[in-house]
């Protein structure tokens, strides 16, 4: 066990490749390892999801640098690995919204899987050439789900030894990445680390995703999409404290191992789009006017707003993290509780608009997804998309 009283950065590689660095988690671990002092080359494809508007506050940052490429190019990501020479790489590109992978799962495949395939394969023969302190500090790390490990009961805990049973096109593409990242620990030495984490929440998060969509929504003054009855259960985490713990595990972490990382913070998702429109019903009251027409809501709460529609194929019932390991080998805790992360990720959204209207003025409309076998359509429903993960 690590001593709690250790600073991060002293053991830290000084310079990061981060894949996926202009994503929701991605963008976050960036602005947090430029913190720390040290060199970023943020390489991202800059697909919907990627915004470099969300490190609009870093991008002359004398550490950060950025190159648009594909992961699934392989000559492009060995001469960037070539070129940049890392310390070590986090790897977080990947395609991640569950609807998106059941209309469209050969992007999925092409991205999650041959993309990390490319990256190991540059990463070790780069890794093979190191010498001394730099080949034994090098590390990889893979930024994976809880998704992985398929769908829980009402009781009992994903750990790192629970066996995987993926049920989305989105999920089983992140377990064959998972896989191809341990073998190409056991097989050729390369040092990687994976970690498999619960619902991220928080700022700049791209607004597919359960909670953006219903903050939006209420502001909107639109109706909020609920999946069947709202039962399922997801363990959320706001997306900072995923970071720490990333920075973690790349400094203290034991090569080859997995590391779990949960919030322990268990909502079933009605119950947390109750308490995100109470939230909204204090900070941004339905008698304001909305942004988008400008006219006042007659609704007396956001609550009211909410319509249920029909559930998404396969839909896991409950996720769970156990982060037991993480905790006690590197010291590691969440430090946003059940209550506070949702209420700091509200107001966020509410003092960023200028962020999120440049995304919904674009191509993206909040327009459901995954919904190929649902008995009524987009247009019979008028419903939009969120992802309840």
């Amino acid at each position: 066990m690590i001593s709690s009283n250790k600073t991060p950065s002293e053991q830290l590689p000084k310079r990061l490749l981060i894949t996926g660095g202009a994503g929701f988690i991605g963008s976050n671990l960036v602005r947090l390892m430029l913190s720390r002092g040290h060199q970023i080359l943020n390489a991202d494809k800059l697909t919907y999801a990627g915004n470099l508007q969300s490190l609009k506050d870093v991008e002359r940052h004398p550490g950060y640098q950025f190159v648009r490429v594909d992961i699934t190019d392989a000559k492009a990501i060995e001469k960037i690995i070539a070129s940049y020479q890392p310390d070590a790489i986090m790897h977080l590109a990947a395609e991640s919204h569950v609807d998106r992978s059941i209309d469209g799962p050969r992007q999925f495949v092409e991205t999650n899987v041959l993309g990390t395939f490319n990256l190991l394969q540059s990463a070790l023969g780069y890794w093979r050439e190191l010498e001394g302190d730099r080949n034994d500090s090098f590390r990889f790390l893979n930024v994976s789900t809880d998704e992985v490990y398929g769908s829980l009961g009402s009781d009992g805990f994903f750990t790192e030894t629970t066996p995987y049973d993926p049920h989305s096109p989105y999920s089983a593409s992140k377990a064959s990445a998972d896989h191809l990242v341990r073998a190409w620990g056991s097989t050729y030495g390369l040092p990687v680390l994976v970690t498999n984490c619960s619902n991220n929440y928080g700022p700049y998060q791209f607004p597919e995703k359960l909670i953006p969509v219903v903050i939006l929504k209420c502001l909107r003054g639109e109706p909020i999409p609920v999946y069947g009855q709202g039962e399922n259960i997801r363990d959320w985490l706001y997306v900072e404290d995923h970071c720490r713990a990333l920075e973690l595990v790349l400094l203290h972490g034991r090569p080859g191992q997995a590391y779990n990382i949960g919030g322990d913070n268990e909502w079933r998702n009605i119950d947390l789009i109750h308490s995100l429109c109470d939230i909204l019903d204090e900070l941004h009251p339905t008698n304001m006017p909305d942004t988008a027409s400008g006219q006042s809501s007659a609704r007396s709460s956001h609550r009211e707003a909410i319509t249920f529609v029909p559930d998404r194929p396969a839909h896991d019932f409950r996720y769970a993290i156990d982060a037991s390991k993480i905790k006690q080998e590197l010291c590691w805790s969440a430090k946003q509780n059940h209550a506070s992360g949702f209420r700091k990720t509200v107001q966020w959204y509410l003092e960023n608009e200028s962020w999120w209207q440049s995304i919904l003025s674009g191509n993206y409309r909040l327009e459901r997804l995954g919904a190929a076998f649902d008995s009524c359509s987009l247009d019979a429903t008028g419903f939009s998309t969120l992802d309840h993960a």
